[in-house]
């Protein structure tokens, strides 16, 4: 294409909703911290190379479908997930460093074998505050 040479209307997003393929045989519930592997929703899971694309506003049940048969939406921004425990607990000291994804709600502090959750905001006693996207 070439550069503009009159006005454009370019589609916009809000940047924080979107919908992806669900893999085949995974069960995503509400609230739920959501990754992609090989282009497919899946709840997140321990395990290196996978990309956090958000917290699941809605269960999607796709158990007996295959890929793609259903879509996952999720949103980006700060959410609360479960904090892990002993040394890779994370702590208010940690706020502003990166968190590392051990289930489908919870992060941890330590990276070895995990991929990256987000960013930590924040740390309550109900958790940990990450910012996701």
């Amino acid at each position: 294409m070439a550069a503009l040479t009159k006005d454009r209307n370019t589609p916009e997003r809000s940047g924080e909703d979107f919908a992806y393929p669900a893999a085949g045989g995974v069960q995503i519930f509400a609230g739920a911290l959501v990754v992609l592997e090989e282009g497919f929703a899946r709840p997140a899971a321990e395990g290196e190379g996978l990309v956090v694309v958000g917290r699941a506003d809605a269960r999607v049940d796709n158990r007996l479908g295959a890929d793609g048969e259903l879509q996952a939406r999720v949103r980006l921004g700060v959410f609360r997930f479960a904090n892990s425990d002993g040394a890779d607990r994370i702590l208010p000291a940690d706020v502003g460093s990166d968190a590392w994804i051990l289930d489908d709600q919870t992060v941890g502090k330590d990276e070895a074998g995990r991929s990256k959750a987000g960013r930590v905001m924040d740390v309550d006693a109900q958790g940990v505050w990450v910012k996701v996207g």
